[in-house]
This record gives C-alpha cells, sequence and structure tokens, in this order.
C-alpha cells in the first residue's frame, strides 16, 4: 500500500470518488448494453463492456500521467489548445461525422474511432481562461486590455458549437462566465455580454431556421415543447425515465435487475442514471449526486489552497465544468431539464468524453499535488 501511495499523489479524495464512479460505470455500462449487443454484436454482450472498461482504464492511464505533469505546464499549452479546437471545430461542422442529425464527430482514419471536437474545446477554454485570468490580475478590470481578449474566445467557441450541440454550447459559456466571475471581471461587462450573446443566439437560431429542414433547430424545440407540456404521451424519453426510477423505489431492483433498459434510449449514456437509480434505488442516486457535490467541494478547496491564481483558475473552472454536466445529465433523466445528450462524467459509456474527463482530473490532482509539495517545502524550511 505504501508503495501505492508512492505514486498516486494529490487529493486522496478526489482519487476515491474517481474509482467508484468508475465501478458503477462498470455495472451500470454492464447492465444496459444488452438491448445493443442483440442488435449489432449478435447478442455478444461482453464486447461492449470489454471496450468499455479497455477506454475507462486508457482514461484512468491519462489522468496518472497528466496529474504528474506539474500543472504550470498547461498555462503555455493552453494557447496551442485553443488555436487547435477553433479550426477543428469549423471542420467538424462542415464535414464532421452526422450521428442522430447533428454532426459532432470527426472520425480518426485507420483508427476508425469518433472523436467528440467540443470535448477538447471544453478543455482548452478552460485552460485558457484560467491563464488569462492570472496574468491579468494587475489591470483586470480594464475592459480593453482584459475582459475583451477573454470573451472573444469564448464567444467564438460557444458560437462554434451550438449549432450540433447546444447543450454543451450552453455549458462552456456559463462555466466561462462563472469562471470570470470568480477572477474579479467587472460585472457589468458580464452582464452586457450575457445580453449580446443571448440575442446572437437568438439570430443563429433564426438563421437556422431558414435552412432545409431547420436542422437542429427543430429538434431543439420539439425537446422544449415536449417538457414544457409535460404530457408524457408526446416525451416518450421522460415517460421510460420516470418508469425506471419509480421501479427502483427507495433500495433498487438490484445490479442487472432493471427493465427499462429495454425501452429507455441511449441506457448507456444520455439516460444512465435513470437505470441507475432502478437498479441502486434512491440510496444509490442519491450517493452518486454526493460523489459530485464532494467533487466540487475539493476541487474548491484545492483552489483556495493553492499558492498560484492560475492553479486555483484552473481547479476551480474544471471542477465546475465536470459537476455541472453531472447535474445537467441527472436532470433530464429526473425530468427536471429537457434532453440535453449530456453524458455522466467518467459513468456513460464512450470514447474522447471519459478520455477528457479524466485529463481534465488529472490537471485537478497536480494542482493539488502541487499544493502538498509546496506545504511539504515550507515545512522543510521551517525545521
Amino acid at each position: 500500500m505504501s508503495k501505492f501511495s508512492q505514486h498516486i499523489k494529490g487529493d486522496r479524495v478526489v482519487w476515491m470518488i474517481v474509482v467508484l464512479l468508475s465501478i458503477f460505470s462498470i455495472l451500470a455500462v454492464y447492465s444496459s448494453t444488452g438491448t445493443l449487443a442483440f442488435r449489432y454484436q449478435n447478442g455478444n454482450t461482453e464486447y461492449y463492456i470489454v471496450k468499455h472498461i479497455f477506454t475507462l482504464f486508457l482514461g484512468l492511464f491519462f489522468m496518472y500521467v497528466v496529474h504528474n505533469i506539474k500543472y504550470t505546464y498547461f498555462s503555455r499549452l493552453s494557447q496551442l489548445l485553443l488555436y487547435i479546437s477553433i479550426p477543428l471545430l469549423i471542420f467538424t461542422l462542415l464535414k464532421g461525422t452526422s450521428i442522430n442529425e447533428a454532426s459532432r464527430w470527426i472520425t480518426i482514419p485507420v483508427l476508425n474511432i469518433n472523436f467528440q471536437s467540443s470535448d477538447l474545446a471544453k478543455l482548452a477554454i478552460i485552460l485558457f481562461l484560467a491563464r488569462s485570468l492570472a496574468l491579468k490580475q494587475g489591470d483586470i478590470k480594464d475592459f480593453k486590455n482584459s475582459f475583451l481578449p477573454m470573451i472573444i474566445p469564448v464567444a467564438l467557441i460557444t458560437v462554434l458549437i451550438m449549432p450540433a450541440n447546444l447543450s454543451t454550447a450552453l455549458l462552456v459559456f456559463g462555466t466561462s462566465i462563472i469562471l470570470m466571475y470568480v477572477g474579479r471581471i467587472s460585472f457589468k461587462y458580464i452582464s452586457y455580454t450575457v445580453v449580446i450573446i443571448v440575442v446572437l443566439m437568438g439570430l443563429v437560431i433564426l438563421i437556422l431556421m431558414q435552412l432545409p429542414g431547420q436542422g437542429r433547430v427543430k429538434t431543439w424545440s420539439s425537446r422544449i415543447e415536449n417538457f414544457s407540456s409535460g404530457v408524457d404521451d408526446d416525451n416518450y424519453q421522460a415517460e421510460q425515465a420516470k418508469i425506471a426510477i419509480a421501479n427502483g423505489g427507495f433500495f433498487g431492483k438490484a445490479p442487472g435487475n432493471s427493465t427499462q433498459r429495454n425501452f429507455l434510449p441511449h441506457p448507456y449514456s444520455d439516460f444512465i442514471y435513470a437505470v441507475i437509480i432502478e437498479e441502486y434505488g434512491l440510496v444509490g442516486g442519491v450517493f452518486m449526486l454526493l460523489l459530485y457535490l464532494i467533487l466540487l467541494y475539493r476541487g474548491v478547496n484545492i483552489a483556495m489552497r493553492s499558492p498560484g491564481t492560475f492553479g486555483a483558475f484552473l481547479s476551480i473552472g474544471l471542477s465546475f465544468i465536470l459537476v455541472f454536466q453531472a447535474l445537467s445529465n441527472m436532470a433530464v433523466a429526473v425530468n427536471i431539464f429537457p434532453v440535453t445528450g449530456q453524458p455522466l462524467p467518467m459513468v456513460s459509456m464512450g470514447g474522447t468524453s471519459i478520455w477528457f474527463t479524466s485529463i481534465s482530473l488529472g490537471i485537478i490532482l497536480s494542482v493539488s499535488r502541487g499544493n502538498e509539495e509546496t506545504k511539504t517545502g515550507l515545512n522543510n524550511e521551517k525545521a
């Protein structure tokens, strides 16, 4: 155990949360991919779970590698990632692989892996904002020198993600605004920006409505209308999720005994939380919610203990965007939000989503490791 702890640095609570979420993920994905296996793999139920375990362990490997990198190195990397993500988003919109009427993926040749460019963009914009906020604290209230150079990339990333993935665009924009507010950007500038972005998004929607088939606008409007109507007959996804939650009761039907996994659309990703509640009950659902809330608390705690502003903004920004995504997925499953298509971080089946979530957690752990090394160095000096 001592040898293991020598290699695992950073916040132990965050590591424990990752382990618990990974265990939940393996159990839930194996339980919810039966129908998928019979439809596409001739009943080979092991195919998807083996693939998922490989993806998950590769993500944990990425997290381990990243947590050993000094977090200050990500300051220089942030600009490069931003410059890469913008053309990738443009390419995805124009030439990306379309799945479920949404062009969100780039298929990597030879490997035949679908890469979701918005996952890279989410990480890139948080790293960029953390760096910019840390560098500009001296004149953070200045509009031209501080606010404008930050909000332009945020607006650009948001607009490029929005046509194919409105929920991710809102997640990126919302987290960016919160991070800028925490970084002491003038509230007046933030307020004006929110109004302007809302107007611009409205214009984009109007433009998309003029396209043949109305692009993704038709999907957005139908989801919102079905959610607001409250009529289950018009909202099949919400109806099946409600049945799953009702079946779960307080203690659940036990692992592997979900029945709604056969009726829920995407029970292994978008609605995996409903399957978890059905099998593990209210107890399991609340426990998973607490895991994410504790992750948010630890992320903020790591930021507060960080001796440098860059590390603090990194930890806050990445913690917020991961937990907001998790809460969004859960809110959809329990019919608080309309359907968004956001996966549950480290739990839903996926490739690039798990990998970029792992990298984000690795960066948070890197900041925590830096805090521990700084504290150890100060204690040695005192001794």
